[in-house]
């Protein structure tokens, strides 16, 4: 035979080994026992056969058994992708996928622990793990070991969020921002090769920056009228966010011994902050009324300001309370859009702030913003022009 005819043939041999990549395990029981395996070995581009010894098995009887249930085992992994040869060479990459997703769900709860992560975002990302894995089982996706975890999977992923559960643009972008942790979390302890989601961006959205709208002073009116009749508690939690911007997460753990109504300030802990800074915040007078209206400063300092019915307890009811009364009570009562949210408060009461003339860096102290840049997006396009406090100045030059 030629030299090329026989190079052209051993060339195509190897592609077809690459392709078939295993054998199916046998069982010996001769002079010795064994389960031999053979598999086809990329660095070596053949076929090589390895032998798990069961010589320490004592019985012709239980030697066959564990055999057989060997062979079995071995088969479901080699159907799963798994190649005896690879593994040696890059042992990581051949974890359970399932066994990391748990040891990923055990390290995000130590960050929680040691106060390096919000409890929002470790219920958000556990939640995303859970779907992920679910979309697994339920699609069938060939996904055992990490390294199976590529590009591909990522975009049907994606797809199966946004087209087959319905979900918003806002939503697929969300998912793809964690599994980009997640990535970095798996490429990091060398659980997969390369980053499957580089190629991956944040989709954009036309016309909208946010799925939640400022509110309308006739509307803010309405909702002072409501809540004086019905809860003034509640309209309590509605200052705090609307005038002192104190986000929701960190009014669900204020306690009455924070507030100096000699000094009219509020102290946030940065234990409970999402910046982990302390902040020393403004009382506006007419909040501070209220709260000695509703008798707060007669309740033990350790008390939550918000508590059963938004009262001051001792126990402390969680952020969602206050979305979750939001929308069963005051917008369902006052037949509200949905895109006004509680939160809406928030920016509603920042851009009424800038509205009024308030000095920006006064604006971004009580809104904790880093930057007036982030308190600048909230400047409303009809007060955007010239600041009559510059117009007649005139420095030396």
């Amino acid at each position: 035979m030629p030299k090329k005819n026989f190079l052209q043939n051993q060339n195509r041999q190897t592609a077809i080994n690459e392709i078939v990549g295993w054998k199916t395990p046998r069982l010996h029981q001769a002079s010795e026992c064994y389960v031999s395996l053979s598999a086809f070995d990329p660095t070596r581009g053949k076929f090589r056969i390895k032998k798990f010894m069961l010589d320490h098995i004592k019985g012709k009887r239980n030697q066959r058994v564990y055999g057989e249930a060997l062979i079995k085992r071995l088969t479901e992994k080699l159907m799963q992708g798994w190649n005896p040869w690879v593994e040696m060479v890059q042992p990581l990459e051949y974890s359970s996928f399932d066994d990391v997703c748990r040891k990923y769900e055990n390290y995000l709860l130590k960050l929680f622990k040691e106060h390096n992560m919000r409890e929002e975002s470790v219920t958000s990302y556990t939640s995303r793990v859970r779907i992920l894995k679910e979309w697994k089982e339920k699609q069938k996706i060939n996904l055992f070991y990490t390294y199976q975890f590529d590009s591909r999977l990522v975009g049907q992923f994606l797809d199966y969020v946004f087209v087959d559960r319905n979900n918003t643009i806002r939503t697929r972008n969300n998912y793809l921002s964690w599994l980009k942790t997640f990535c970095r979390y798996l490429l990091e302890r060398g659980y997969i090769p390369t980053d499957p989601t580089e190629s991956y961006s944040i989709v954009r959205r036309r016309g909208e920056f946010k799925n939640r709208d400022v509110i309308p002073d006739d509307v803010l009116e309405n909702i002072k009228k409501w809540l004086q009749e019905h809860n003034r508690h509640f309209l309590l939690a509605c200052y705090i966010l609307h005038y002192l911007f104190v986000r929701p997460k960190e009014m669900s753990y204020l306690k009455v011994g924070d507030f100096d109504i000699n000094k009219k300030t509020l102290l946030l802990h940065g234990t409970n902050t999402k910046n982990h800074n302390d902040a020393v915040l403004t009382m506006p007078d007419h909040v501070l009324r209220l709260m000695i209206d509703l008798r707060v400063f007669d309740s033990p300092g350790n008390y939550y300001l918000f508590s059963d019915g938004f009262a001051p307890g001792r126990e402390r009811r969680s952020e969602k309370s206050f979305r979750d009364y939001w929308h069963h009570h005051v917008r369902k009562a006052l037949k509200m859009t949905d895109r006004y949210k509680f939160y809406s408060l928030k920016d509603t009461g920042i851009t009424n702030m800038l509205r009024a003339n308030t000095d920006i860096l006064s604006v971004r102290d009580q809104a904790r913003h880093s930057s007036i840049l982030i308190t600048d997006i909230y400047t409303p396009k009809d007060i955007q022009q010239a600041n009559r406090l510059l117009l007649n100045y005139r420095g030396v030059l």
